[in-house]
C-alpha cells in the first residue's frame, strides 16, 4: 500500500474557492480504481490549512490518480490558492492494521 500525507497552506482570500476545489477532487477520487481512501480535512489551528491522507493500493493506482482531470484541474489551480510551500510525503507500508482504543 502507499500512503501519501500532503498539507497545503491556503491563502485565506482563496479559501472558499479552494474548498470547492479539494471537496470535488477527494469525492472524484475516491470513485478511482486503486484508491483505499482519499481525505482532505482542515487543520483545527490552522483553518486554512488543508491535510490530505491518501490510501493506494499499489504505485499504478497513485500514477493513475495523477493523471486524473480532476487532479489536472486541482493542480493547475493550486499556484494561485497557496499562501506558502505544500509538504507532501510518502509512505510505502507493508502492512496496516486497526488499532483498539
Amino acid at each position: 500500500m502507499l500512503v501519501i500525507h500532503a498539507t497545503f497552506p491556503v491563502d485565506p482570500d482563496s479559501r472558499d474557492e479552494a474548498l470547492e476545489l479539494v471537496e470535488t477532487l477527494a469525492e472524484d477520487s475516491r470513485e478511482e480504481d486503486g484508491v483505499v481512501d482519499y481525505r482532505v480535512t482542515t487543520d483545527v489551528e490552522e483553518p486554512n490549512v488543508f491535510r490530505f491522507f491518501e490510501r493506494y493500493e499499489d504505485e499504478a493506482a497513485f500514477g493513475a490518480h495523477a493523471e486524473t482531470d480532476h487532479f489536472e484541474t486541482f493542480e493547475e489551480a493550486l499556484p494561485d490558492l497557496l499562501s506558502g510551500d505544500p509538504e507532501v510525503t510518502r509512505f510505502d507500508v507493508e502492512s496496516a492494521s486497526p488499532v483498539e482504543l
